[in-house]
Order: C-alpha cells, then sequence, then structure tokens
C-alpha cells in the first residue's frame, strides 16, 4: 500500500516537528520546509498529496507560495495562521482554486 506525502512548510521549528511527528505516528511520509522556497523545492522533488502551509513565513510566505505551487499542481493545502483579519482569510481562500 503506498503511503501518502504530507508536505509541512512552517518556519517555527517546534510546530514544525510537532505536526511531523503526529502525522508519521499516523502512518504518513511527511516532508519539511521552512519557507515557502524550501516548500516548492520539496514539491518539486517528491510526489506530495497534501501540503499543509503557515501563511507568515521569512523569504517566501505561505499565499506567494501556493499560487506558485497552482500553476502546475492541484494537491490539497491546509493554511496554518495567526492572522485574525477576514482580508487575510479570504485571500487564502482564493487560492484554493
Amino acid at each position: 500500500m503506498e503511503k501518502y506525502h504530507v508536505l509541512v512548510v512552517e518556519d517555527n521549528t517546534e510546530i514544525a516537528n510537532a505536526i511531523k511527528i503526529y502525522l508519521q505516528n499516523q502512518g504518513y511520509d511527511v516532508y519539511v520546509g521552512n519557507d515557502g522556497l524550501e516548500g516548492l523545492e520539496i514539491i518539486e522533488k517528491e510526489t506530495i498529496h497534501l501540503a499543509i502551509v503557515d501563511i507568515m513565513m521569512p523569504r517566501m510566505d505561505g499565499l506567494t507560495m501556493v499560487s506558485k505551487l497552482r500553476e502546475r499542481y492541484d494537491f490539497p493545502v491546509i493554511f496554518l495562521s495567526a492572522k485574525s483579519e477576514d482580508i487575510d482569510k479570504i485571500m487564502g481562500l482564493n487560492l484554493g482554486g
């Protein structure tokens, strides 16, 4: 049986590791990137079935990363956010496809 591959893109190491450990314990293969650029590099090299992406990150934020990945890929994305403004949530929904 094929394992599903999950990409976690999060600049907070503790949060990224907690998500990674939980998903690995559930049987998923997990890849971790520290920002949007690293996330896109992993997507180019690996088959990804789901991405969990933080919105606020250095170098490339999550919204920009997902806009770029949507040019070539169509797997589901879950956004992580500490933002509370409605416009930020709406912008994230518009990237969904």
